[in-house]
């Protein structure tokens, strides 16, 4: 899943009250449509200022750009991995 991120005093959300967070785990949250289901942010206690973003949620164009590959080692062989990015074969430790 492709994602951004931003401080969650940045994010703006609609509140027509659809946005639903569920806790999977103590201190971990998914936001998710209330509609659709569909994820659209997550979080955590461990870092509580930020909010990240799931990048297909957003409107083009968007002026992202993929700066790392994370978990390489379980990539599905159609993925191209790009060389020239940072790449991690696990959860980097420091983010």
């Amino acid at each position: 899943m492709a994602a951004s991120g931003c401080a969650a005093t940045d994010l703006v959300v609609g509140e027509d009250g659809s946005l639903r967070w569920y806790e999977p785990a103590p201190g971990v949250f998914y936001g998710f449509c209330g509609t659709c289901g569909s994820t659209l942010f997550w979080r955590s206690d461990g870092v509580a200022d930020w909010v990240s973003i799931s990048a297909g949620t957003l409107d083009t164009p968007t002026g992202l750009t993929t700066t790392s590959a994370w978990w390489t080692d379980v990539a599905a062989d159609y993925h191209h991995l790009d060389d020239r990015l940072e790449s991690y074969p696990t959860e980097p430790a420091e983010r």
